[in-house]
C-alpha cells in the first residue's frame, strides 16, 4: 500500500518561461527526464505551455512527496480532510514562485502562480481510506527527516 502514481503540472503563459516551471517540476520528481511540456493556445489564441510529469512508479512517488519535506508532509496530513477526494487522491497545490525562491509552501489557488500535484493512493478492498493516507503520509514524512528533505532547493 502507499502511492499508486504521483503527478505534477503547471501553466505557463507566452510571455513566461516554461522552462522554469520546467525546473520546478523537475525538482519535484527529482528527475528532468520525466518532465513534458506541451505547447498550444489558449481559447484566445495566445500560446500558453503545459508542464507536466507523471511518476507511475510506487517508490519514486512516494520519494517525490518525501521531497516536499515532513514540515509540509505534517501540514498536509493536518489537512488532509479537504484534499483527498472520494477517487483516494490527494490533491497538493505549491505556491511556483515560493519554490523558485528555494522554499516549498502549500497553497491554495489564486492570483499567484501554483503548481497542482495529485498523489493517488494505492487502496485496496478492505482497506480503510485515511489509514492508508495517514501511513502514507508517516512514510514519506519519516523518509524526508532520515534523507534530510526538503534538500537544497535549487530551481
Amino acid at each position: 500500500m502507499g502511492v499508486h502514481h504521483v503527478s505534477w503540472q503547471t501553466t505557463a503563459s507566452g510571455v513566461e518561461d516554461e522552462y522554469i516551471h520546467a525546473a520546478a517540476i523537475a525538482w519535484l520528481v527529482g528527475d528532468d527526464e520525466l518532465v513534458e511540456i506541451e505547447r498550444m493556445d489558449s481559447y484566445h489564441g495566445s500560446p500558453i505551455h503545459v508542464v507536466r510529469a507523471e511518476i507511475k512508479s510506487r517508490g519514486k512517488a512516494t520519494k517525490s512527496l518525501s521531497r516536499l519535506g515532513p514540515d509540509l508532509l505534517k501540514e498536509l496530513k493536518s489537512d488532509l480532510h479537504n484534499r483527498m477526494d472520494d477517487s483516494n487522491v490527494i490533491h497538493i497545490r505549491l505556491d511556483l514562485l515560493d519554490l523558485l525562491a528555494g522554499k516549498v509552501t502549500l497553497t491554495v489557488p489564486g492570483e499567484r502562480t501554483t503548481i497542482k500535484g495529485r498523489a493517488k493512493l494505492e487502496v485496496y478492498p478492505g482497506n480503510i481510506v485515511d489509514e492508508v493516507a495517514f501511513n502514507t503520509l508517516d512514510k514519506a514524512i519519516a523518509d524526508a527527516s532520515r534523507l534530510g528533505l526538503p534538500e537544497n532547493v535549487r530551481v
